[in-house]
């Protein structure tokens, strides 16, 4: 697991969902970490434009189809929990995400 991958997560609230870890390279491969900060990923019609707290991944970053990442809300989930790897988010779309992450939780940046 590694900061920036997209993986399958059973959330209970939302079903089966994509997710993408935002942890640091350090935490996600601390064996004496049980958690890790991850984004939840859901599909998103073809022709709809990203919410103001959503980025939209597709194809470039793995995916089998057009999908909305949350950036207004960082999940804690148990490394264990996590299934199958989907993809991992291309450069562009990490700087994207961390601005928005910034932009919707309102914390100060430069």
């Amino acid at each position: 697991m590694r900061q920036w991958e997209i993986y399958l997560f059973p959330f209970r609230e939302e079903k089966p969902h994509p997710a993408v870890i935002i942890s640091n390279e350090e935490s996600c491969v601390n064996d004496d970490l049980e958690y890790v900060n991850a984004l939840i990923c859901t599909s998103a019609k073809l022709n709809r434009e990203a919410k103001k707290n959503e980025v939209i991944l597709d194809a470039a970053d793995g995916l089998d189809w057009k999908t909305a990442v949350r950036c207004d809300v960082v999940y804690l989930l148990p490394k264990a929990d996590f299934r199958e790897r989907r993809g991992k988010v291309n450069q562009q779309r990490r700087i994207a995400i961390a601005r928005k992450i910034a932009e919707t939780l309102r914390l100060p940046i430069g």
